[in-house]
C-alpha cells in the first residue's frame, strides 16, 4: 500500500484536476447556450426564406442557374467541406464526424475531391490521410456571425459558379440535445426540388427549438424582373444561411459534447478522491496500529 504522504499528494492533484474540469464544464455550458440562442434568433429570417423558396420551387425548371442544375457524368471535381473543432476535450465529437467523413470520401475517387477544412482537428486528420485541402479556416470565433461566413461562402459559391465543381458536400454535427449529437454529411450544391422539400420537412422537427417550425400559411409571391437573377440571388443567400446554420449546429454540438465530457471527468475525479481518501484513512490507521504495537512491544521488553 502506498504511504500516506504519497496518497495525500495524489488526492491534492486529483482535486486540482477536478477544479479545472468543473470550470471547463461551466464555460462549455455557457457557450452552448449562446450557440443555441443565436440559432433561435435567426428563426424569423429563416422562416421567410424557406417560405419564399417553397413558392419558387414550382418554377425551378425555368431557370438556367448552375445552383439548380445537376451535371450527370461530368468529370468535374467534388468539393467537400468538413466542420470540426479547434480544440479537444470534447468527447467523441470530432472522431465521429471525421470517421463519417472519411467513410463518405472513400466512396469517391480521392483524386476528384478538394477539401475545405473548418477547425484544426479535421484539418490535421484530413491531411494525415493525404486529402487535398485547398483552404483551411482555423480562426472562426466561437460566437460566429453571418459576416464571418462570407469568406467561406464566397469560395464555395464562386468556385461552383465557374464550373470547377459538380457537387458540394458539407459535413457537420447535427445538434439534437445536450446528450445527443448526430454527425451528418449533406449535399449543399446543386439545390434540387427534393432538397427544398426535405428542408421544409425538417422545419417541423422539434430539435430543442433550434429548427424553426413550418408556417402553416403560405404567402403567394409575384416576381417581377429576370427570374434567373432572382433565383440565383436567393440561392446564394440560402447557401450562406445553410452554412451559417450548420456552423451553429456544430458549435452547439461541440460545446454540449465538451460539457458532458468535462462533467463525466469531474464525477470520475470525485469518485477517485473518495477512493483515495478511503485508502489514505486505511493507511493512516495501519500506521497508527503499527506504532501502538511497537510501543506496546517496547514497554513489554522494558518490563
Amino acid at each position: 500500500m502506498a504511504g500516506t504522504k504519497e496518497i495525500k499528494q495524489r488526492i491534492k492533484s486529483v482535486k486540482n484536476t477536478k477544479k479545472i474540469t468543473k470550470a471547463m464544464e461551466l464555460v462549455a455550458a455557457s457557450k452552448m447556450k449562446r450557440a443555441i440562442s443565436k440559432a433561435v434568433s435567426s428563426r424569423l429570417y429563416a422562416s421567410y426564406s424557406w417560405e419564399l423558396l417553397t413558392s419558387l420551387s414550382e418554377r425551378l425548371d425555368e431557370t438556367t442557374s448552375p445552383f439548380f442544375k445537376e451535371v450527370v457524368g461530368s468529370k468535374q471535381k467534388t468539393l467537400f467541406v468538413l466542420i470540426t473543432s479547434n480544440g479537444g476535450l470534447c468527447g467523441a465529437y470530432n472522431s465521429q464526424i471525421i470517421k463519417k467523413s472519411i467513410s463518405v470520401l472513400k466512396q469517391i475517387n480521392q483524386n476528384e475531391i478538394d477539401i475545405i477544412s473548418i477547425g484544426k482537428k479535421g484539418d490535421h486528420a484530413i491531411r494525415r490521410t493525404g486529402g487535398s485541402v485547398i483552404a483551411s479556416f482555423l480562426d472562426l470565433p466561437d460566437n460566429s456571425s453571418l459576416s464571418d461566413m462570407l469568406p467561406l461562402s464566397k469560395i464555395i459559391l464562386d468556385e461552383f459558379k465557374t464550373g470547377k465543381y459538380k457537387k458540394v458536400y458539407i459535413a457537420y454535427t447535427d445538434f439534437i440535445s445536450a446528450l445527443n449529437q448526430k454527425p451528418n454529411v449533406k449535399q449543399l450544391l446543386p439545390i434540387t426540388k427534393q432538397d427544398i422539400k426535405e428542408l421544409m420537412g425538417a422545419l417541423g422537427e422539434n430539435k430543442e427549438n433550434i429548427i424553426i417550425e413550418k408556417n402553416k400559411k403560405q404567402t403567394p409571391y409575384i416576381f417581377e424582373g429576370d427570374m434567373n437573377t432572382i433565383i440565383e440571388s436567393l440561392a446564394e443567400k440560402l447557401v450562406r444561411m445553410q452554412i451559417y446554420h450548420m456552423i451553429l449546429e456544430s458549435s452547439a454540438s461541440e460545446q454540449s459534447s465538451r460539457m458532458m465530457a468535462m462533467k463525466n471527468a469531474s464525477e470520475a475525479a470525485g469518485e477517485m478522491i473518495d477512493s483515495l481518501t478511503l485508502m489514505f484513512n486505511k493507511a493512516r490507521q495501519a500506521s497508527i496500529t503499527q506504532e501502538i504495537s511497537e510501543i506496546s512491544a517496547g514497554m513489554a521488553s522494558v518490563n
